[in-house]
């Protein structure tokens, strides 16, 4: 594991994501647009990308520790407006091999 919080295959490790996750818990307040909260966190992890924090931020939805319900909706608003256009496409389905 490198100096940086990332795996060998380039990934965050787990303790890394957890502390991104509480740092967009923490920056985000209502009315906050999109971009700076991505400009925010990212002067406390210079390091990461905006995948890793809008993954982040779904981690910090899905696992929240009581936050209360407008600071939630902060952070939806926000993964759901900075995910990647890829996100939207419906998956393949192949025919499974017999």
């Amino acid at each position: 594991m490198s100096q940086s919080g990332r795996l060998a295959t380039g990934r965050l490790n787990p303790a890394s994501f957890e502390s991104l996750a509480d740092t967009l818990r923490s920056f985000a307040v209502s009315g906050m647009n999109p971009k700076a909260l991505l400009a925010a966190v990212r002067e406390r992890h210079p390091e990461v990308t905006k995948k890793e924090v809008v993954r982040a931020a779904f981690y910090a939805l899905t696992a929240s520790h009581g936050g209360t319900p407008k600071h939630l909706r902060e952070l939806h608003g926000f993964a759901i407006t900075e995910r990647g256009p890829n996100d939207d496409e419906p998956m393949k389905v192949s025919k499974l091999r017999k």
